[in-house]
């Protein structure tokens, strides 16, 4: 057993010498995957899925790397690293690059093997998807977790439908049935219910398993046709449905060391037409088993108990087994290596009796011989032909009895008298009767090891020379033809054996096996000497033909012989497409159950049947592409009157002609082996082989050479290209660099222009500062000129202050004097008015109540002209400040009212000298109405402290007045 580490690698060799797998394990390679960059070093593996082919598998570990092994290359190579674990994959889409991965995080990812890139991202379930099903076209797939089921379309990557169910139920299973387009859906209570997948119509539900023998069904596997349904569980029984019935038919109970099915798998048979009969059961014990569900036996298994399965996939042609393992390493087992005991065939049954040495022959004595299984005789001379014919004729009923049994239990002898009643064989039986009839020996392991070689290299080109549309026909047709050129090499240079072959292998398509036997038992008896002038038609055969149609026929031969038709033309036609040409499938079949049940002549004489029966159009016929038409084509002809006219050719057609005479009895395949093919000149299919490995060569040597021509040519041709692209780049430059110069001598010329208009611009603009500057100048000029005048006239208002202060001051000083006369005046008057108190008493206290009215009289006088004056002077003030410079003068010139004139006279107001100064003033410097409000609040104060005093000479007048009356009356 080889073992492989694929370490850090990316991509390298699956083995490093042919695999070998020994019979009892029949392992062919053990894969692990270790690292040192993770802890544990060993990753494990946890999902496997073999592709549609079944030569590729892919498999991921639990830290999401995921590889593809190419089983046919001996490759392996890392396409993903997703990061996380993959719980599901699936490598059936009809996109054959493209994978389906179920990861840890509830979604389902679809990438591509060669791009390694992500193709789409599927999300929807809520837990753990556990299994993917991929319809039999690869355009659907349903994605399976405990709690729902949902169906998706693989080309849009867009969910379809999706399935709920209670929780408390919950699902085990839900796929695709195999080449159908039915859902099976397993729940947890043992109910399956199958499904349209167009229209998710309930078809049916199975009935509820027997109470006697009812387990919780865990795993399920299905055949290949779709017809029966194994299902297991938590026990050693296994239940086997029958979906067409739609009941249980069998329940298989496994050896007592089972307890629990983990998985279920058939294993597929490419001879079974889909009915599998070996079904995998994989237990908890880490073993699976393979065993026969139709005699119930115990066919081989694999793993141990020491080295556990973990799970198995099988793959679709049924060659290989990948299991993974308990301990996370990955092995692939050979199918063949561990079903070779089974099909290994039986020791032989005859034994051969040779005669006695230097015996004489009499010619009264029966003479048989006795041979093993009839594999090969030793070629006869034409004399010894006829004392055998001669012999036959002399032998008993018994011994008649024993060649006509057949190993099914038929007879021939009835079958003939059967056919000649009804003419063919029932349809339904047909195939049997003609394996029984070829006694075809079904060598399973023979046909596999001519099918393992692979295509044959004269064949891999078959569909450019026969376009067939059906890809599985073409398919089919291509093996079968390998396989005939790798059992004799004179097949591979035979260029009719695919128009031999194809009815055969369109009647046979699902069972390739039985075709290939067919064929071959076809090709050794009723081909008998056909090769002896090979590569040139069989020119003997022909003519035993031409010889027993110029006995029947005289006046048809001579036709052809007339119009140079030879019977390369009228018979050889016939017989290399064995009348699939020229016959329905039904007249077909039917001719070929009377050929089959006949003597190898028969299909000679069916040869010169059908030319006879012919003769009326024949004879018409006078150009050679008519008669060639004729044999390529159908025709309107009764096959039940050709048939019969071949049983009155053989009756009575005489022996010296007779084909029968010249072509061995029948002989069927030996089992086990299949006999060696080799009448046909050696030397010559020798000679042609090693033409044709010669050609081959030089054609090889002529590829070789044609290619680095073509490579030669190519690198000229990408030079030419190059240097056109670079010419053509240069010739773009130099355009681009005119184009750049025109450009630039346009900017430039713009350049210019908008210079000088900004030159102008800027002269203006010198100008206009030139103008300011001037105007700015004459404001500064008229500015100072202002300022000085305002500084003169303020001058002068500073002198006006000072003259009217110092007249102020006079006449205070004159106030004062007088103020102090009139004191000493006052005291005076008091001194004599003192001293005349005493004499008049009375008159002091009448003069005194009246002095007192009388003050206070004027004192209340003296109040209301000092808040009359007052109120007149703001009045005033504020008048002056809201009027203007130009109504001040106007204003001024007004009479004033009585108390306004009186304020004036007696200095408290501004007289009209001093208002006209002011409002000249303020006309000449044009002073805002803010600098007349601050000028007039700087003039209050002054006002204010003459109106007190003008208040105090006013009492001091009134009290004078008051007191004088009475001084002058004292």
């Amino acid at each position: 057993m080889q073992s492989t580490d694929l370490g850090n690698k990316e991509s390298g060799k699956i083995w490093h010498r042919k695999p070998s797998p020994a019979t009892r394990d029949g392992i062919i390679v053990n894969i692990i995957h270790s690292t040192s960059d993770y802890l544990p070093k060993v990753l494990r593996f946890l999902n496997v899925a073999f592709d549609s082919s079944g030569d590729c598998l892919l498999a991921g570990d639990h830290q999401g790397n995921i590889y593809v092994f190419d089983l046919c290359g001996n490759r392996f190579n890392l396409v993903q690293r997703t990061a996380q674990a993959c719980t599901a994959l699936a490598f059936n889409l009809h996109r054959k690059s493209e994978f389906l991965v179920a990861l840890a995080d509830y979604s389902v990812k679809c990438f591509d093997t060669v791009t390694k890139e992500l193709v789409s991202w599927m999300r929807g379930h809520e837990s753990s998807v556990f299994s993917i099903s991929v319809h039999a076209s690869g355009r659907y797939a349903i994605t399976t977790s405990s709690d729902t089921a949902q169906l998706w379309d693989l080309d849009t990557f867009q969910r379809k439908r999706k399935l709920n169910i209670l929780q408390s139920v919950g699902i085990q299973k839900v796929f695709f049935l195999p080449l159908s387009n039915t859902i099976l859906s397993c729940f947890k209570d043992n109910s399956i219910f199958a499904w349209e997948c167009d229209t998710l119509f309930c078809k049916y539900q199975l009935p509820a398993p027997p109470e006697s023998s009812s387990i919780l069904y865990k795993v399920f596997a299905v055949t290949r046709d779709g017809r029966i349904l194994a299902a297991g569980g938590k026990s050693n029984h296994l239940h086997l449905w029958c979906l067409e019935a739609k009941q249980l038919f069998r329940i298989i109970q496994m050896p007592t060391k089972v307890r629990a099915i983990r998985h279920l798998e058939f294993l597929p048979d490419n001879f079974d037409a889909g009915s599998n009969q070996v079904l995998g059961v994989l237990s908890q014990d880490g073993i699976m088993r393979f065993v026969n569900i139709q005699t119930c036996k115990l066919l081989f298994e694999i793993g141990s108990l020491d080295e556990g399965i973990s799970s198995s996939v099988i793959s679709p042609h049924g060659r290989y087994i990948a299991s993974i393992m308990e301990n996370g390493s990955l092995n692939i087992y050979s199918v063949q290596t561990l079903t070779k005991e089974i099909n290994k065939p039986p020791p032989p049954l005859v034994k051969v009796i040779e005669d006695l040495p230097k015996r004489k022959v009499n010619s009264g004595d029966l003479k048989m011989k006795v041979t093993s299984g009839r594999v090969q005789r030793p070629a006869k001379s034409r004399e010894n032909k006829i004392q055998t014919r001669i012999l036959k004729q002399d032998l008993t009923g018994h011994f008649e009895n024993k060649e006509n049994e057949l190993s099914d239990g038929l007879n021939k002898k009835r079958l003939q008298v059967l056919l000649k009643g009804y003419g063919e064989y029932p349809t339904k039986y047909r195939m049997f009767i003609w394996r029984s009839l070829l006694q075809l020996p079904e060598n399973h392991t023979a046909f596999s090891n001519l099918i393992d070689k692979g295509i044959h290299g004269a064949f891999l080109n078959l569909q450019k020379t026969y376009p067939i549309k059906s890809r599985k026909l073409l398919r089919v047709l291509q093996r079968t033809l390998s396989a005939l050129a790798h059992w004799s090499t004179i097949f591979s240079d035979t260029p009719y054996l695919p128009l031999l072959a194809f009815p055969f292998v369109k009647l046979f398509q699902n069972n390739q096996l039985i075709c290939f036997e067919v064929v071959a038992t076809l090709i050794i008896n009723w081909c008998q000497h056909w090769f002896e002038y090979f590569p040139n038609p069989p020119i003997n055969i022909l003519s035993m033909i031409e010889n027993v149609l110029a006995f029947h026929d005289k006046e048809l031969l001579r036709h052809f012989i007339d119009h140079d038709i030879t019977s390369q033309l009228y018979a050889w036609p016939l017989l290399e497409t064995v009348f699939s040409e020229v016959l329905t499938r039904e007249e077909w079949l039917k001719l070929f159950d009377n050929v089959f049940s006949n003597h190898p002549s028969f299909l000679l004489m069916t040869v010169v049947a059908y030319n006879i029966c012919s003769r009326a159009p024949l004879l018409n016929c006078d150009l050679k592409d008519d008669f060639e038409y004729f044999f390529h084509h159908r025709n309107n002809l009764d096959i039940s009157a050709v048939i019969k006219e071949v049983y009155r050719l053989m009756d009575t057609t005489p022996t010296d002609i007779h084909p029968d005479s010249m072509l061995d009895a029948f002989v069927a395949l030996t089992k086990g082996q299949y006999p060696v093919f080799n009448q046909y000149p050696k030397f010559i299919v020798d000679y042609q082989t090693q033409e044709r490995e010669r050609i081959r060569k030089d054609e090889l040597d002529y590829l070789r050479e044609r290619q680095t021509v073509e490579d030669m040519q190519a690198e000229v041709d990408q030079q030419r290209v190059e240097d056109e692209a670079w010419y053509q780049k240069q010739e773009q430059l130099r355009k681009a660099e005119e184009t750049r110069r025109e450009m630039l001598l346009q900017e430039e010329e713009k350049m210019i222009q908008q210079r000088e208009r900004l030159a102008a611009v800027k002269r203006e603009l010198k100008v206009k500062e030139m103008h300011l500057q001037e105007a700015a100048r004459r404001r500064l000029l008229q500015l100072q000129q202002n300022q000085r005048e305002m500084e003169l006239r303020r001058l002068d208002d500073e002198i006006e202050r000072k003259n009217l202060t110092r007249n102020q001051d006079a006449v205070a000083k004159e106030m004062r004097e007088d103020a102090d006369a009139y004191r000493r005046k006052v005291d005076l008057e008091e001194h004599t008015f003192h001293r005349l108190i005493g004499t008049d008493q009375t008159q002091n206290q009448i003069t005194q109540k009246w002095k007192e009215a009388e003050e206070k009289d004027f004192h209340l006088k003296s109040e209301k002209k000092a808040s009359a004056l007052s109120d007149a002077s703001r009045k005033w003030f504020l008048e002056k400040e809201i009027n203007d410079a130009l109504h001040a003068q106007h204003t001024c010139n007004k009479v004033v009212p009585r108390c306004q004139n009186e304020c004036v006279a007696s200095g408290c107001l501004p007289r009209n000298s001093e208002l006209d100064h002011i409002s000249a003033v303020e006309s000449s410097t044009q002073i805002s109405l803010n600098q007349r409000k601050a000028y007039w609040d700087s003039m209050e104060p002054d006002l204010m402290e003459r109106v007190r005093n003008l208040r105090q000479r006013l009492a001091t007048q009134a009290r004078n007045r008051c007191q004088m009356p009475h001084l002058l009356a004292a």
